[in-house]
């Protein structure tokens, strides 16, 4: 690089200065040339592991991990997105949901199967690969193994001939879905029969794999010789069996769950592994090396799922793989420890039914659409795999509800990332191409997207996708500008893309976009970005109260009790959607006010509207009494366990207060704090059961709680039926600070008295 020479100048200092500043601006204008033509994407070889060597310090070892990629396995199962898990056996039959392994086979009553009416709702569902529990914890086998009678042979089915992975494999075939197989360690019957393999204490010698069977050889010829003990045979005959006869076999899921365990039995996993690597080449395992659990079975996601993962000891090389439960398994301060940093990424697995395996239509919920649908965009919008389990019934099939629901969320699915709203848009053509494997290169200086549309469009979905198959996951926080009203508008931010980023707000139209990385573990290669628009739906609302009397107003969850998540579905999907309110017994309209945070209300009646694209929703209403904040339980006849009287008067239904057996009546006295004007009551029965429904009761009163007099006697009918709340308005209102409730008679004849919740109406 030549400098101008300063010469003229007579000031030697001054020279100097120039020079040196003339300098910085030539390196200044040589960088800012570099950073927009010539960002280094990669500075060392790319790995799906990297060890961490003594030298590295925090610097060097976040550089590894911002080289780290997935293995071509791994990469097509994360581009699988949306999976299935069918879970069938005796459990289905018995109604439980672990077997004991001791289970008659016959048991499995199975007259009809219908796996194409599976496979035609799994496609609907925008699902791309099945796994289904060849065998559960209780060793019962849905195919025709060579290696045991306990199974699919030894029933009804066919004559003993049927095999149900042989039909799903075809069906998958017919349907273009990819297959896999959930084959349990755990095997009840192997332990509990007393000529079974598991944990017999037999000695490890080598063993030839497959064993051969009289009369049924493989046509695959292929063997194994691995020195193992009898279980560890018995399980790798199975799997050769299952990976050479039923087609391309893409996933392999090892439950690590044990009912039970005997005789000290370990697994010799890495012989496992060797088997499946060779005979099923694209298969991803999970339980393992490939694929880990997301922590829990409720369709709970982290708001950060980074799959580049910190191990003490080598995982291609480990025979057993704890659950990885934490919050925070994968930040800089958890790599920091490692000794290995490797690519897993996570399924997130949970069931369209309360519980994995069919019990009845009439007494197991089933999740709604849209709780399916957010956590399809939770999980596979938050760098990870949804595999939902749909289990089949009795008949063979899945039920109408799951197969509606799977319909639903794939038209959804369909209808808003099925077009591109960015398609024909100017800006980086390698974001916005299609092509994931091209890339746009940042860094901390080039640092944003910009996005312009030929014309407004309105969106509130943006999906993201890092280079991630030749870059890794580098992007640690980002965010989404709008241009609005001739200024950028922060509209949305989150922590890691990863694989897929799926960033959701409330609509907003412009012809201008920008994505922003602000934080990132090297520069960040952006492969993919995408617009989409989800139609919001008016939701159903529930309106309460607290103790202090702030009202809250917010869509209404499914009636879903399995493994809660804790998610507000319908909020999650439909965010955007205003809410009118009144609170002087009106019906809303578009005038009335907009909810926006809870507010206070002494007591009276509110109503309430979602409204979504000029659509209105249905109408809710909640009649308040008393505020409950002063409010004493002064006595009560008895209790039952933990259900005390404090219950009937914590403003949460969900909790209740019920008697014990002895005492008649039964009764709780209620100290108002002060005297009221009161021309009724609210009873809210409890809903967990049916015992201690008050159909009958009286109401008495007292101003100093001693002397108490009669207000009014009160029957509901139909509790049982219909255990919603019930108002009864006195026949002249009275002036009272103490209040009893005493039960006459209970529904169902019964013995005990229960209330959710009581309340007061004021004159």
């Amino acid at each position: 690089m030549k400098i101008i020479n300063f010469s003229c100048v007579k000031s030697l200092f001054l020279r100097k200065v120039l020079e040196i500043v003339f300098l910085i601006l030539l390196i200044s204008c040589a960088q800012e040339k570099t950073n927009k033509t010539e960002i280094n994407s990669l500075v060392m070889p790319v790995s799906s592991t990297i060890e961490i060597e003594d030298d590295d310090n925090n610097d060097s070892i976040i550089l590894k991990a911002a080289h780290i990629v997935p293995t071509e396995n791994q990469y097509e199962a994360l581009k699988d997105e949306f999976i299935a898990f069918i879970h069938f056996g005796p459990n289905t039959f018995t109604r439980m949901e672990w077997g004991n392994g001791m289970e008659d086979p016959k048991i499995f009553n199975l007259q009809n199967l219908d796996t194409d009416q599976w496979c035609k709702a799994m496609a609907a569902a925008q699902m791309k690969k099945v796994i289904i529990t060849v065998k559960h914890h209780d060793g019962f086998v849905l195919w025709q193994s060579r290696y045991t009678k306990h199974g699919i042979m030894s029933t009804p089915f066919k004559d003993g001939k049927g095999d149900i992975l042989r039909e799903l494999s075809e069906s998958c075939k017919k349907y273009d879905l990819k297959l896999g197989v959930y084959l349990s360690p755990a095997d009840l019957y192997q332990i509990e029969n007393k000529e079974g393999l598991y944990g017999n204490l037999s000695k490890y010698s080598e063993r030839t794999i497959p064993r051969p069977v009289e009369g049924r050889p493989f046509k695959d010829k292929t063997t194994f010789t691995f020195n193992v003990d009898d279980y560890n045979e018995y399980f790798l005959n199975q799997l050769f069996e299952l990976l050479t006869e039923y087609g391309p076999i893409h996933e392999v899921w090892f439950d690590g769950a044990h009912p039970k365990r005997k005789g000290g039995q370990t697994y010799n996993y890495l012989a496992w592994k060797e088997l499946i690597n060779t005979l099923a080449p694209e298969a991803v395992i999970f339980g393992k090396q490939d694929i880990r659990w997301c922590g829990n079975e409720a369709g709970g996601t982290r708001d950060t799922e980074f799959n580049v993962i910190p191990y003490k000891e080598n995982p291609n090389q480990m025979n057993s793989f704890a659950d990885i439960t934490g919050e925070d398994i994968a930040s800089r301060k958890k790599l920091y420890e490692a000794n290995y940093l490797h690519y897993q990424p996570a399924e997130t697995n949970t069931s369209i039914r309360e519980g994995w395996f069919y019990r009845d239509d009439d007494k197991q919920k089933v999740r709604s659409a849209d709780d399916v649908f957010d956590i399809y965009e939770r999980s596979v919008g938050g760098n990870s795999t949804f595999l939902l389990n749909i289990p089949p019934n009795r008949d063979g099939k899945f039920s109408p509800e799951d197969v509606n629901v799977l319909e639903e969320v794939g038209k959804r699915i369909n209808e808003t990332y099925g077009k591109n709203l960015f398609e024909g848009a100017e800006g980086s053509t390698n974001v916005l191409d299609g092509d994931l494997a091209s890339f746009e290169v940042l860094d901390s200086v080039n640092n944003e997207i910009v996005i312009t549309s030929k014309e407004p469009v309105t969106i509130n979905r943006i999906v993201l996708q890092e280079a991630i198959a030749t870059h890794g996951e580098r992007v640690e926080k980002h965010a989404l500008d709008v241009w609005i009203n001739n200024d950028w508008k922060e509209i949305a931010k989150a922590t890691n893309i990863g694989y897929k980023r799926i960033l959701r707000f409330p609509e907003v139209s412009s012809n201008k976009f920008r994505i922003r990385v602000l934080e990132s573990r090297f520069n960040p290669t952006i492969s993919n970005i995408t617009a989409h628009y989800y139609k919001p739906k008016p939701p159903q609302l529930v309106i309460n109260r607290d103790l202090n009397g702030l009202v809250n107003i917010h869509p209404k969850q499914h009636d879903f009790g399995w493994k809660p998540h804790g998610e507000n579905a319908s909020e999650n999907i439909n965010s955007g959607v205003q809410i009118r309110y009144t609170i002087d017994g009106t019906e809303p309209t578009s005038d009335s006010d907009i909810y926006k945070e809870p507010f206070l209300l002494a007591s009276g009646e509110v109503r309430a509207k979602a409204e979504a694209n000029d659509e209105k929703g249905s109408l809710a209403s909640q009649l308040f009494g008393i505020v409950k904040k002063d409010w004493k339980i002064v006595a009560e006849d008895s209790f039952s366990g933990k259900q005390k009287s404090e219950y009937a008067i914590d403003e949460n239904p969900n909790t209740f207060w019920q008697s014990g057996i002895k005492g008649n009546p039964h009764y709780i006295e209620i100290d108002l704090s002060k005297e009221y004007g009161i021309k009724g009551f609210i009873y809210t029965p409890q809903k967990e059961h049916n015992d201690g429904m008050i159909e009958k009761g009286v109401i008495k009163s007292s101003r100093d709680g001693k002397s108490w007099q009669l207000i009014d006697e009160f029957e509901f009918g139909n509790l049982i039926n219909d255990p919603t709340a019930r108002t009864h308005y006195f026949k002249q209102p009275i002036n009272a600070q103490f209040i009893r409730i005493e039960s006459k008679v209970i529904a169902g004849g019964n013995k005990t008295a229960a209330i959710a919740e009581i309340d007061f109406l004021v004159e």
